[in-house]
């Protein structure tokens, strides 16, 4: 028999996909609630809902009322859902804004509209837990995601990135529309937040070229990543990533490889995964070595 945490969940998902934003459910801890066909498989894989079996996180998400049904009921014991950001048509953009380790993320996003002089437009408002807030705009394309870039306590959910929908529970507690906010307004974001949300260009200064082979090889790859194209992204980061595994250097240059991801257009999440696979594979190695 469903539990009410369940039922609420999945009837709060299907009125968020009827207007038209794509959902997908999630277990107590935030986390995508189907687990992954392919968690078995030696490799990493690129696959984001190509092979049809559900499991792949926010790949998942879906609008139709039938699919987020099975969904579901793949995964009985999902609290909650999660709203993908970046998906049109609508090209939803989630403000994370926390209010917790000395970060004030409201009071940031007011002195950003201060400075560069635009305003807040009411919109779709969802109260945390933690007593932090989700506001929902809309935007005219994919947002990139980032974490702390406009401001400590701002985070943003774009593409790939996705939002805790309210009537979850998890636990932490449960998510809720804030009272006075629109319940169903999605109000554009103002053109000069677009500005500031937009990644800055990969900054490479000249610099004389490195004396040590090490330093070399792992230029070489960091650049190896920067140069990727979509489609080959997570590919070459993973192959960047174990090459520096196997050189003794993997856990220096880590942070260098996923800034290198996400400026080529992975998601910090995603390139941080990425990376640690290569990590616990090259660790095995090492064990069975």
């Amino acid at each position: 028999m469903p539990r009410p945490d369940h039922t609420r969940a999945l009837h709060a998902a299907l009125v968020t996909a009827a207007r038209g934003l794509p959902v997908f459910p999630l277990s107590r801890t935030k986390l995508p609630a189907v687990r992954s066909p392919h968690r078995d498989e030696p490799r990493p894989t690129e696959c984001r809902g190509a092979c049809g079996r559900p499991g792949h996180g926010v790949y998942d998400a879906s609008t139709d009322p039938a699919r987020v049904r099975a969904l579901f009921a793949v995964a009985p014991w999902a609290t909650g859902y999660g709203v993908a950001c970046g998906v049109g048509p609508l090209f939803l953009l989630g403000l994370d804004l926390d209010v917790k380790h000395g970060a004030d993320g409201v009071a940031a996003l007011a002195a950003l509209a201060g400075v560069h002089g635009f305003a807040l437009p009411p919109t779709v408002t969802v109260l945390t837990p933690s007593g932090g807030r989700h506001l929902w705009l809309t935007a005219p394309a994919p947002v990139s995601n980032s974490v702390g870039r406009l401001a400590p306590g701002i985070d943003v959910r774009g593409g790939g990135g996705y939002v805790v929908g309210p009537g979850s529970r998890t636990v932490a507690g449960r998510y809720s529309l804030a009272p006075g906010a629109p319940a169903e307004v999605l109000a554009p974001a103002p053109p000069e937040l677009l500005r500031l949300a937009a990644p800055p260009p990969p900054h490479r200064p000249p610099r004389a070229e490195p004396r040590h082979p090490a330093e070399k090889r792992a230029a070489a790859l960091v650049r190896f990543v920067l140069d990727s194209r979509e489609g080959e992204r997570n590919g070459r980061l993973f192959w960047a990533a174990c090459r520096a595994y196997d050189a003794g250097f993997g856990e220096a240059l880590a942070p260098a490889l996923v800034t290198a991801a996400v400026h080529a257009g992975l998601s910090e999440r995603e390139a941080a995964a990425t990376v640690a696979s290569a990590g616990r594979l090259h660790a095995s190695a090492e064990r069975s070595s």
